[in-house]
């Protein structure tokens, strides 16, 4: 992620929204970091704490990414599609399930098929336990082609505490890149 957005934090043309834990490895990704220029805003962060779960991803997506992309119009969505915020991984700290991430490419799918024609291109980027990134890519897989076998989660839901609230954060970031209309839902708890 830190790579794509160094690429084009001072291109307008492109919109970049990033979700990842932080602070983490490299020390960018910070809300504040928006853009350069004339990109200004065209750089969207999210950057959670740790312990953020299927919940606080899809309640991003719909507050944040959803309203963003809509604003901007693109003509393409591409996917960094790294799964290292599964709750299994052994380098992160989050609590997102293989079953969340099948939740996030759908809203994905759908906001492709709404804004761009479906135009949606999957890239896989990182994930760093191997039993979860197969179940992870074959879930993704599954969810693009919407086969009728759902998703590949062997390993549930976090079995480690609750997961972070992050409506202050969401509402936080909202503000900061003037979304048309503040955020009023959220999955149920």
């Amino acid at each position: 992620g830190n790579g794509t957005q160094d690429v084009f934090y001072n291109d307008e043309s492109v919109l970049f929204v990033s979700t990842h834990q932080f602070p983490y490895y490299p020390g960018t990704g910070a809300a504040d970091e928006t853009g350069r220029n004339h990109a200004i805003g065209a750089t969207i962060n999210i950057p959670f704490p740790p312990h953020v779960g299927d919940k606080g991803y899809v309640d991003a997506f719909r507050q944040i990414v959803a309203p963003a992309a809509r604003r901007f119009q693109p003509d393409l969505i591409l996917l960094s599609a790294g799964f290292d915020a599964h709750w299994m991984d052994p380098l992160a700290s989050e609590y997102v399930s293989i079953f969340g991430y099948a939740m996030l490419v759908r809203e994905l799918m759908g906001l492709a098929d709404e804004l761009c024609h479906g135009r949606l291109v999957a890239a896989l980027e990182g994930g760093y336990n191997l039993d979860v990134l197969a179940h992870a890519v074959l879930t993704t897989l599954r969810v693009l082609l919407d086969s009728p076998e759902g998703p590949s989660d062997p390993f549930g839901l976090p079995v480690y505490g609750q997961e972070r609230d992050v409506s202050a954060l969401l509402a936080r970031i909202h503000r900061l890149h003037r979304l048309s209309s503040p955020p009023f839902y959220s999955l149920p708890s």
